[in-house]
Order: C-alpha cells, then sequence, then structure tokens
C-alpha cells in the first residue's frame, strides 16, 4: 500500500521521467532501424558484409552497458550531453535485433517469387522495396519488438550518467536503500515493456503474409 500511495503523491513527478523514458527509447529505436534495416539488406545481398556487420553488432552487445557510456563520454558533441550520449549507446545496442531478422526475412523470402518478380522486369530496387520487405516485414518487426523490449529496461542505466527517465527513481531508490523509490521506477518500465512487448507482437501478427 505504501507503493500505491507514493504513486499518488509523485504522480506528476513519475509522468514525467516516464515521458523522459519513452523518448530516449523512442529516439534510438528509430535511429536503429533507420540504420538497421539497410544494413541487414545490404548483409543479405552481399554476403561477404554479412560476417563484419553481424560480427560488429554482436560485439557490441558485449560490451557491459556502463562501460559503454564510459567509452562514448569522450567522444566530441556526443558526450557533451548525457541524452545524446545514451540515445547513441540505446541505439548501438538496439542494431543487433533489427540487422537479424531484417537479413533472416530476406533471406527467407521465396526465391522463386523473386524470381518471378524479376521475370515481369522488376529492377533490384523494386524487388527488395516491392516484393522483399514487404513479406520480411514481420520478421524484421520481431526485431524491432526485441530491440524496444531491451531498449527499454537499458534506458534505466542511462539514469547512473543524468539522462533522466525512469532509472532516476531507481538509482536514487538504491542510494538511499527506499524499495518505494526503486518500485516507482521499476513498475513503470516493466509496464512500458510489457505494453510495447504486446502492441508490436499483434502488430506483427497482423502483418504477417498468409
Amino acid at each position: 500500500m505504501n507503493v500505491f500511495y507514493f504513486f499518488l503523491q509523485h504522480h506528476e513527478e513519475i509522468l514525467d521521467l516516464t515521458l523522459e523514458h519513452l523518448w530516449l527509447v523512442g529516439i534510438s529505436t528509430l535511429l536503429a532501424v533507420l540504420i538497421g534495416i539497410p544494413l541487414g539488406i545490404v548483409s543479405a545481398h552481399w554476403p561477404v558484409w554479412n560476417k563484419p556487420i553481424l560480427g560488429t553488432a554482436n560485439i557490441i552487445q558485449t560490451v557491459p552497458s556502463l562501460a559503454l557510456f564510459g567509452f562514448l563520454l569522450p567522444v566530441p558533441w556526443i558526450g557533451a550531453r548525457a541524452d545524446r550520449l545514451a540515445i547513441l549507446a540505446l541505439t548501438l545496442y538496439a542494431l543487433l535485433p533489427v540487422i537479424r531478422n531484417t537479413y533472416t526475412g530476406i533471406r527467407g523470402v521465396d526465391p522463386s517469387v523473386v524470381e518471378a518478380g524479376r521475370g515481369m522486369g522488376l529492377t533490384d530496387r523494386q524487388l527488395v522495396f516491392q516484393v522483399e520487405l514487404p513479406l520480411a516485414v514481420s520478421v524484421i518487426l520481431s526485431g524491432v519488438r526485441v530491440a524496444v523490449v531491451v531498449s527499454v529496461g537499458l534506458a534505466t542505466i542511462a539514469a547512473a550518467i543524468g539522462a533522466g527517465g525512469l532509472g532516476e527513481f531507481i538509482f536514487r531508490g538504491l542510494a538511499m536503500v527506499n524499495n518505494e523509490l526503486i518500485l516507482a521506477g521499476a513498475i513503470p518500465a516493466a509496464i512500458l515493456a510489457l505494453s510495447a512487448d504486446f502492441g508490436l507482437g499483434w502488430l506483427e501478427r497482423r502483418l504477417r503474409p498468409r
């Protein structure tokens, strides 16, 4: 019940930090999609780039989040503001599922469908945008879904460098050994992750080719 009263008394601050959290996750996921999908297309069509691209994305995943924040701090312009640094770090972590699923989705398109499109006179560019991506969209969206859920969790750590978000409550609660503060950050973050997973999962099923 104490947690419930805490939510009532601090609902405005919780809402503000939740919006900050959503902004960090939303911008970083958008950037990951804009970068990751083209890289996935390149990996699928030019196998020579597959290992370097996926290998680099895998290596980034192995770097601990706090260590990555530390590595990026000296970067000009990026390290000058905590929100920029957090967005870049979250974007890097979100790349792997987007790239991997784009690659898998495009490689999973039936070759006979591609050949049929080529027989109709479609160019390589038209094949990608009119045949391969529409057929692979549900698989790509599955990668975006994973990226969003991971980003929601990782964004809580961004508070350690002053980037805001629901992690503010969690770190404050850890410093004060206050479970109410920790839950005030953890519960909304969990709700955001579950909501994103459910919503994108529903959209993924709706867009799956029949």
